[in-house]
């Protein structure tokens, strides 16, 4: 399982110290059903915009 979960969305809610995801969980979907090819085809549902 991955130590740290990297994010460049600085204006997210959980973004701490610039990149690292603070969250408890991650939820990520595909574009395309239950499958996804590359990662342009997934989105990050975790996301959430700061103050």
């Amino acid at each position: 399982m991955a130590q740290d979960v990297l994010c460049e969305v600085m204006n997210c809610v959980y973004n701490q110290h610039g990149k690292k995801c603070g969250a408890s969980e991650i939820f990520v979907v595909s574009h395309k059903g239950n499958k996804a090819s590359n990662s342009e085809e997934t989105d990050c549902k975790t996301f959430e915009p700061g103050v």
